[in-house]
């Protein structure tokens, strides 16, 4: 049977990256079911919509979400994102954000593999905090980071199940020596769960040693699990070290299965090269990839992947017939 997919294009260069990552999935031979969801930016000016309790419970039927881009410079920074991003992650409960990462550092010869695990649901996202005095001379601003031991434990659990399919290496990031609450729920948690996966090698670093490393010694790292907005920064550094955000793809996952993952490419929106045919739709393709390894086609995604190493040039749509025609072969 066809995988049912619902499938927001969003804003700028979504819907046209997302094009070409359901071109290859058809060409690679899987069958999808899709449906269409206008929402982003264009939407929200339109009529107001941005995620509404109807729709998130259409949402909730299908097996999965492919997601584009969204955000247009004609809404405020942070509508979106809260109204659309974060409410999926909190109300499907997508609380792993995995990204994967190869190829070489810049100025570097040891190509690099690793995963960065980010726990998706809590810290600083959760919105806790707020103003006083607002627009004074006095003015006063909390933003509080939320952490659970439920929380801290599933994500660090997760990634010390990724880490025994791969090298067996799990790598915790965080700042104990000055978040010194919710760095040390983060590190007796990961040395408690550490005790059940005995053959995985752990490690610890700063996030400022981290932000080190990722550029001048990345292939140190098998598996990365750290907190929210650690894992924001680390993900998009990340993408910086190899080959660029044009390459960067990631998973928003519900392990339970409790409702569908969601799947995006890491890049923006991009409106200033809309229509342009500049847009490298690789991220959004191997973001398909992820998608289709949590659909249980791993083999398809394998070849996916592997067609997307190879050299591409071209227009946006010209890269998507190249790797389609790839793993149509």
């Amino acid at each position: 049977m066809a995988h049912r997919i619902a499938v927001i294009g969003g804003d700028g260069i979504g819907p046209e990256v997302t094009s070409e990552a359901l071109k290859v999935v058809a060409a690679a031979g899987v069958a999808l079911d899709l449906t269409d969801f206008e929402l982003g930016g264009k939407r929200f000016l339109r009529d107001g919509e941005i995620l509404g309790d109807a729709t998130l419970n259409q949402l909730r039927t299908f097996d999965a979400i492919l997601l584009g881009a969204v955000g247009t410079p004609e809404v405020a920074p942070g509508v979106i994102e809260r109204g659309l991003l974060l409410k999926m992650r909190f109300e499907l409960d997508l609380y792993v954000n995995q990204r994967p990462f190869t190829g070489t550092a810049p100025g570097g010869t040891v190509p690099h593999d690793f995963v960065v695990i980010r726990e998706n649901t809590e810290g600083p996202y959760v919105g806790e905090g707020g103003v006083l005095r607002k627009g004074t001379p006095f003015e006063v601003a909390t933003q509080g980071s939320v952490n659970t031991r439920m929380g801290a434990e599933r994500i660090i659990r997760h990634a010390f199940g990724e880490a025994m399919k791969r090298r067996k290496h799990l790598t915790m990031v965080h700042k104990t020596n000055v978040l010194t609450f919710a760095g040390d729920l983060w590190q007796r948690t990961f040395n408690e769960v550490a005790t059940e996966f005995p053959e995985v090698e752990t490690a610890y670093n700063h996030v400022d040693a981290a932000c080190i490393y990722f550029v001048q010694d990345p292939h140190r790292y098998d598996v990365i699990v750290t907190d929210n907005l650690f894992g924001d920064i680390l993900t998009d550094l990340g993408g910086a070290v190899s080959g660029g955000v044009g390459l960067a793809s990631s998973a928003n996952l519900n392990p339970a299965r409790t409702g569908p993952s969601m799947f995006e490419p890491v890049h923006g929106s991009a409106p200033d090269i809309v229509g342009t045919g500049k847009a490298d739709p690789r991220a959004a393709i191997l973001s398909a990839a992820l998608m289709l390894d949590f659909l249980g086609e791993s083999a398809t995604a394998d070849r996916i992947r592997a067609a997307c190493t190879q050299a591409v040039s071209g227009s946006t749509t010209e890269i998507g017939f190249q790797i389609a025609a790839r793993v149509a072969g």
